[in-house]
């Protein structure tokens, strides 16, 4: 997307953004700045957030979503939400494209009177609340899954995101100590930037490169490019490969069983952003984190599922339906958010 989408979803607005109907009151005006949209991942991201905010806005909780989204670098990702400030707000949704570059215009939010929320990675600003899933147990559980199929002495090579991005970097951290831990050799690193097309070439290159690899450890949004790679060179029977939650890869999936194959998908909700919708109604209305319920700035919230071989048939029924990039998806509902708070 070339430039930011502003999408309103009420026929009319106050005039005075974030003031609403009520001075500091409801209905409350919400902001999301996304600044990568290459991936369906982010796409669903925020259909999600505008249906689960129609909800409210039929309730008269809300009345505007602001939504600055397009591909942009840190500082493209500053203005986005310096647009959003201008709107008046009263709460930021942010995936944030840095850990710590963004804290000077998370400040300058919040000296405003606006709520910061960061969601699919966390931020160490103390200006924001992160609602996040622990990315870390999210590289573990299939890390160590990987682990046990190849075994000490295994040889890998990882396929990760786009390098320096936070979630990618707190991931292979993780994933990293499993396989030291284990025993297993990493043979290479390549960045596959979390896009199927290149992650396959990227695997094409490693397979010219590593004949003899037992194993591929990846990221969602590049799986499925990873099995073609595999499967094109013929070696799905001896290469073990981790997978997504992602109907595209599970389709494939659901194809190789029948000659043994078996992979593992961890889901990474798209519906983090209404879990965090949920999150900031609350502080808005004036509700409390306890001291029990987050972690410095962090609000972890639980990973859905996980689909590996035993799980399979229950989720690929639910799913099958879906289009291939359609990711496995799950969020607070409003009662288990409302959980959180005092």
């Amino acid at each position: 997307m070339a430039g930011a989408l502003v999408v309103l979803l009420t026929a009319c607005s106050s005039g005075d953004g974030g003031s609403g109907a009520e001075a500091g009151g409801r209905p409350y005006t919400i902001g999301l700045s996304n600044g990568f949209v290459g991936s369906e991942w982010r796409t669903q991201m925020v259909e999600g957030l505008k249906t689960a905010f129609a909800d409210y806005q039929d309730e008269g909780v809300v009345d505007e979503l602001v939504i600055e989204s397009a591909d942009t670098d840190v500082n493209g990702q500053i203005q986005q939400i310096r647009n959003l400030i201008n709107r008046d707000v009263d709460a930021i949704i942010v995936n944030p494209n840095s850990e710590t570059a963004l804290d000077a215009v998370f400040r300058e939010a919040t000296q405003q009177g606006i709520k910061m929320f960061a969601i699919d990675q966390a931020v160490t600003s103390k200006d924001v609340t992160n609602v996040v899933i622990d990315q870390a147990e999210w590289a573990r559980i299939s890390a160590e899954w990987l682990a046990g199929q190849v075994g000490k002495g295994g040889d890998i090579v990882v396929v990760n995101g786009i390098a320096g991005h936070p979630a990618n970097e707190t991931r292979w951290g993780a994933a990293k100590e499993v396989f030291a831990k284990a025993g297993v050799n990493v043979l290479t690193v390549a960045d596959g930037n979390w896009d199927q097309a290149t992650g396959q070439q990227v695997m094409t290159n490693l397979l010219a490169t590593y004949p003899d690899v037992d194993g591929v450890w990846t990221q969602d949004g590049m799986a499925e490019g990873v099995f073609r790679a595999v499967q094109a060179a013929g070696r799905l029977d001896r290469i073990t490969i981790s997978g997504e939650a992602r109907v595209g890869f599970m389709r494939l999936w659901d194809k190789a069983r029948a000659n043994g194959f078996e992979s593992i998908g961890v889901v990474n909700p798209p519906g983090g952003a209404v879990s965090a919708l949920h999150m900031a109604v609350n502080v808005l209305d004036g509700r409390k984190f306890p001291a029990g319920k987050i972690n410095g700035n962090t609000v972890h919230i639980p990973i859905p599922y996980t689909v590996d071989e035993a799980a399979f048939d229950k989720y690929w029924g639910e799913a099958r339906g879906k289009g291939d990039a359609y990711c496995l998806d799950g969020s607070l509902t409003r009662e288990q958010a409302a959980e959180f708070f005092q």
